[in-house]
């Protein structure tokens, strides 16, 4: 017979998963959270469980602490971290188990991602619970550890920051066309199709994090990054290009051997490609396969 309490609890996964991917920016630190929210929830006994009138509440609760702590400290690893950091990218739907999926919207997106970057964790954590989470200010509070109000704030700030920095949404089938162009300007290292594809002001970010080889600097200005792309293809002339879904958008895999070995993400306004994001760390391209 199911225990209907167990049940009700692992509902929540899913939930949680995407809770604390939009916080943390990786999954697996995610799926950590997830296992510590669960291991509190079952340490408790089961007279204090049973007086807990939400279970889906508290564990939110809780996995957002947790995130709220670890956020804290990202920071100061991330200043330790080798090269440029980046957001772990999340493979389209079908390609993992659902109770682990994380739901595909813009509150993905690889930009979108960035843009939290720069919060503070508490404007991080107020912002997805309230705007993307929809909870109410009364329990962010609890989370936080602030009052309603401040965390409205908190929120609010946030939500300026994103807005300062998104540019008008480019439909999914223009995306799709940009980096399907992009694509096969780059397998015939057509410098003049790459440039004319790019943004003048176009940034290309690379992370491998000290794990294999990557440029360390962001690469800046059109003619630069189609330089460096051509001159990745020519070091590595058996790589392949595959059109994927990366956090919800039009994204390239590069194969080499059979094997992903890259993950890029593109920023696009318009026709033109302002950022693209090229995930080389083998400990983030563990959700991929081709």
């Amino acid at each position: 017979m199911e225990d209907p309490e167990l049940g009700a609890v692992m509902a929540e996964r899913r939930k949680l998963i995407n809770l604390g991917y939009r916080l943390l920016g990786s999954l697996s630190e995610a799926e950590d959270v997830v296992q510590e929210t669960y291991a509190r929830w079952y340490a408790m006994s089961g007279e204090q469980r049973a007086g807990i009138a939400s279970p889906g509440a508290w564990l939110t609760t809780v996995a957002g602490r947790i995130c709220l702590d670890l956020l804290g400290s990202a920071r100061a690893r991330r200043e330790r971290y080798v090269g440029s950091w980046v957001p772990e990218p999340l493979p389209g739907d079908g390609e993992s188990d659902p109770a682990d999926r994380v739901t595909l919207d813009e509150s993905v997106d690889m930009a979108f991602l960035v843009v939290l970057e720069s919060m503070t964790p508490a404007e991080r954590v107020a912002f997805i619970l309230h705007d993307v989470f929809c909870h109410p200010f009364a329990e962010i509070a609890e989370v936080i550890g602030r009052s309603p109000a401040a965390c409205r704030q908190l929120a609010a700030s946030a939500r300026r920051r994103v807005r300062d920095a998104r540019p008008a949404a480019t439909p999914f089938a223009g995306r799709a066309s940009v980096v399907r162009d992009f694509k096969k300007a780059w397998e015939a290292k057509d410098i003049a199709a790459l440039v004319g594809l790019l943004d003048p002001g176009a940034v290309a970010v690379a992370d491998g994090g000290g794990l294999v080889n990557s440029v360390m600097d962001p690469v800046e200005g059109a003619a630069k990054v189609a330089r460096y792309a051509v001159g990745i293809l020519d070091l590595i002339p058996t790589m392949r290009f595959h059109e994927r879904t990366v956090n919800g958008r039009p994204g390239l895999v590069a194969e080499h051997d059979g094997e992903p070995f890259t993950v890029i993400a593109f920023d696009i306004d318009g026709d033109r490609i302002r950022r693209m994001w090229a995930v080389r760390n083998p400990e983030k391209l563990r959700a991929w396969a081709l």
